[in-house]
């Protein structure tokens, strides 16, 4: 293994331990002890299979979606697909170095770049409207979230969630989205106005590939749903294990609101943020103390335990100079030209 993966391993190892160091200290308090004391340790295991089974249904969902593109891949690239898209997302903001990973794979796997890059994306957009059709529900059903804000905007905020996936459907069959791009690009580089437009492209194409096959993409989405359920799941399942009341639907709700955030979030893997965004949100549901260990325990069942997976699969499959070929692979990606419909000049 190089130099350079070693150094940003360890560097990205330090960052985690001192986040999650961070986030126990400022929040422990000696009366933790007690229920830590009573914490049940099947409950971890509860946690684990939470989170195989949303794997699980990740992959059923890339199955799905790659035989909307009439590709067919084996449970080993399956595997190596979901994985590896953790290993990549935790070095790069947003998350964004997943679909690098994902992409990677399905090109070994055989499938052409063009579908795979539509795969990806349609994943992600799957993910981000699955979240976003369900904040309406969490707002009308958590007030200790909402109680500040009048039933009147709770309404019209709801509505706007459950209607930007129809605006943004109806805009892509208007040149209206091309416009606003070059206009608020106008002064940026040609190249960077170049790839803002590819992007754009591509999102459009993997839309209309979801729209050519109704039935497949509500079971993607189906799939997509019960994958995220079933990952935030590990969540309630570490709090039952400190044997407390709490309300299931409340912290389901709690952990939509932070992910969504984190579908956006500056920092490699959401890093700092999803922890101090747990402790915000999960203070008052908490005993005092217990919210910056809860906080870590997920961090790691849900995000650090498949990154050393995905780690384990990647360099097995690329080598110890993986993040320099993700590199070149996103340059190249963005410099390929495309044709007006979105598809590869090739």
């Amino acid at each position: 293994m190089n130099n350079k993966i070693l150094l940003r391993l360890g560097l990205l190892f330090s960052c985690v331990l001192i986040i999650s160091a961070a986030v126990i200290y400022f929040t422990f308090d000696i009366r933790a002890l007690d229920y830590l004391t009573m914490f049940e340790p099947c409950c971890i295991l509860l946690a684990l299979g939470s989170l195989a089974v949303g794997l699980t249904f990740d992959g059923l969902r890339l199955i799905t979606l790659a035989s909307i593109t009439e590709e067919r891949l084996t449970m080993r690239q399956i595997v190596n697909v979901v994985l590896s898209n953790y290993f990549l997302a935790l070095f790069t903001p947003g998350a964004s170095g997943g679909a690098i990973a994902q992409v990677m794979f399905m090109r070994k796997a055989g499938v052409p770049v063009a579908k795979s890059t539509v795969v990806v994306l349609v994943r992600t957009v799957m993910s981000i409207i699955f979240l976003i059709l369900l904040v309406p529900v969490v707002l009308h059903s958590d007030p200790d979230i909402v109680g500040w804000m009048p039933s009147s905007v709770i309404t019209a905020v709801s509505a706007a969630f459950v209607s930007l996936p129809i605006i943004v459907i109806y805009l892509l069959h208007t040149r209206y989205p091309e416009k606003i791009i070059f206009y608020c690009t106008r002064k940026l580089s040609y190249t960077t106005r170049r790839n803002c437009i590819i992007w754009y492209q591509q999102f459009k194409n993997a839309v209309m590939v979801m729209g050519k096959h109704p039935l497949m993409v509500l079971r993607a989405f189906v799939e997509s749903g019960l994958s995220l359920l079933f990952i935030y799941g590990t969540v309630p399942a570490f709090f039952t294990g400190l044997n407390i009341d709490f309300d299931l639907l409340q912290v389901m709700g709690r952990m939509v609101l932070l992910n969504l955030v984190l579908y956006f979030s500056p920092t490699p893997g959401g890093s700092g943020i999803a922890e101090a965004g747990f402790v915000v949100l999960f203070s008052n549901i908490l005993p005092e103390g217990v919210e910056g260990i809860m906080a870590v325990l997920w961090r790691f069942a849900a995000e650090y335990l498949p990154f050393m997976l995905g780690a384990v699969v990647t360099i097995r499959a690329f080598g110890s100079d993986v993040l320099n070929m993700a590199s070149v692979k996103s340059k190249t990606k963005q410099g390929r030209n495309h044709l007006p419909n979105g598809k590869n000049s090739q």
